[in-house]
């Protein structure tokens, strides 16, 4: 995924089904400068972590 398309899932208002290795995840956050999103795993908020958002799938 690019940066580009995940600050529009971010800012979406449908429910758009995003993995990380294999995990569906939710996007909370895109840092442009360091290439990374900050997500979590759904059903899950307390564990977030910071990805490479060019490992982000959209399924």
């Amino acid at each position: 995924m690019d940066i580009k398309r995940a600050k529009q899932i971010i800012s979406s208002p449908n429910d758009i089904t995003v993995h990380y290795n294999g995990v569906s995840v939710w996007i909370d956050s895109c840092d442009e400068q360091g290439n990374v999103a900050t997500v979590h795993m759904r059903g899950n908020h307390d564990e977030k972590r910071s990805v490479p958002i060019a490992e982000l799938e959209e399924v």
